[in-house]
């Protein structure tokens, strides 16, 4: 019995641990990058990369190749033994080995297994390239969480304030100081931030909601993220010129590495092509033996011994084989202006992606500036507001001013509230992302 409550305890405590736990930024990346169908299919095609380039090394090997048969041979049919024809009923067994190896091709060979390099770099730039979309993605949602609850508390806070009002006006009004429209009005402003606490209590919800859903989670009531206070984080990367952050996203971001990359190969297929312009030369050996049942010793006239046969009918053969193209419709020119097209296309390619890197990046600089100055300003303005509904709360609690001032004092402050709170996490995912492009991680937000 106090074994079965120890269990039972313990299991309690494990469930409540799991309710309990919540997920730090980076907990969250590193599951999503985990569990995330994409980033599987996208190691598979890693992996076949990988088998691709093995298997252009092993183009480089010779061929070996074995074969045999035995049949039963009625009415006239050659006899494998002697190559005559025979009309009789007679057994026959044949084998053979042979082997071949490629000895100029137009350095074929050695063109596809660089291909099967680049391809592979390629698909792991377009691997890394998924891991940081869906990291900036995860990051993204995990801010508007901590956005939607902070709103959340401002809303609770604001709320808190009023039904103090509420009591402080309701005492007023037995006192005959306030008229009971200022009361009726504080009721109405309660029940307006009641339906606003609500929405954005969904509003949390959805977005828990989605970032669960994002990292595969199936436990969506339970789902929460870390209760730090996070604060804003670092701006030193606005003290950088935008050139300098320029030049380290051509290193650190994928998608000009993924177009340089393309490009390259596309060059490879052009000099695969031209390969085939040049004759092609292999060497070959062989090696065969046959047995037939009806094969007689000539002196004798007795059956040959199978094991006999097998070393008095062999044979090998070596020898190289030279296969010089002529004419082929044209099929070989054509391919190389194809590959010449992609090549001038990959290359366009690359340099639009320069460009559209540079730009994004200069963006993405203005952008982050520009935040934070928005940020600030909201900051000055909600300390502008605040002095103003002090005032204002000041010359109601006295008699000095009606409901309806009091009330749009108070929602200008709490409009400057919510933008202090917006632009703080529009600030500090703008800099996020342009730490990104510098290529610091994205998952710290101390």
């Amino acid at each position: 019995m106090k074994k079965s409550i120890i269990i039972a305890l313990l299991l309690c405590g494990v469930l409540v641990n799991a309710q309990e736990k919540k997920w730090t930024l980076l907990e969250c990346v590193n599951h999503a990058l985990e569990n995330n169908i994409s980033i599987a299919q996208s190691e598979l095609d890693v992996n076949l990369a990988d088998i691709n380039k093995n298997q252009a090394r092993s183009n480089f090997l010779p061929t070996l190749s074995a074969n045999g048969s035995y049949s039963v041979n009625t009415g006239a049919n050659i006899n494998p033994a002697t190559n005559q024809f025979e009309n009789n009923t007679f057994r026959s067994v044949s084998g053979a080995i042979n082997s071949g190896v490629n000895i100029f091709s137009g350095l074929a060979n050695w063109k596809t297994l660089q291909r099967a390099k680049i391809n592979k770099m390629a698909s792991e730039y377009r691997l890394d390239k998924m891991k940081d979309d869906i990291s900036l993605f995860v990051a993204n949602s995990f801010l508007q969480i901590l956005f939607n609850r902070e709103q959340l508390k401002v809303l609770m806070s604001q709320n808190d304030v009023t039904k103090g009002n509420i009591e402080n006006t309701q005492q007023l009004v037995d006192a005959g100081v306030l008229p009971r429209g200022d009361l009726l009005e504080l009721k109405a402003t309660d029940a307006t931030q009641l339906q606003q606490i609500i929405a954005a209590e969904n509003t949390l919800f959805i977005s828990k909601l989605g970032l669960a859903q994002m990292l595969q989670l199936k436990d969506y009531e339970t789902f929460d993220i870390s209760d730090d206070d996070y604060g804003l984080v670092g701006g030193d990367i606005l003290e950088k010129q935008a050139t300098e952050i320029v030049e380290k996203a051509k290193e650190e971001v994928n998608d000009v590495k993924i177009a340089q990359t393309n490009f390259e190969l596309a060059e490879k297929d052009l000099e695969l092509q031209k390969t085939n312009y040049y004759p092609t030369l292999s060497g070959f050996w062989g090696y065969n033996t046959r047995w037939a049942s009806t094969q007689l010793n000539p002196f004798t006239g007795e059956d040959i011994p199978f094991i006999d046969q097998l070393y008095l009918f062999d044979g090998t053969s070596v020898g190289v084989q030279l296969n010089v193209p002529i004419f082929n419709r044209f099929t070989t020119r054509n391919n190389v202006k194809r590959s010449k097209v992609e090549v001038e296309r990959s290359k366009y390619l690359l340099e639009q992606a320069k460009i559209d890197l540079e730009s994004t990046v200069y963006q993405a600089y203005n952008d982050a500036k520009n935040s934070k100055k928005t940020y600030e300003a909201a900051l000055q303005t909600e300390e502008a507001r605040l002095l103003a509904f002090e005032y204002a709360k000041e010359r109601y609690d006295v008699g000095m001013s009606n409901a309806f001032d009091f009330n749009q004092s108070r929602i200008v402050y709490e409009n400057s509230q919510s933008d202090v709170i917006r632009t703080k996490y529009d600030y500090i995912f703008k800099l996020k992302v342009l730490e990104f492009y510098f290529g610091l991680p994205i998952t710290d937000l101390n």
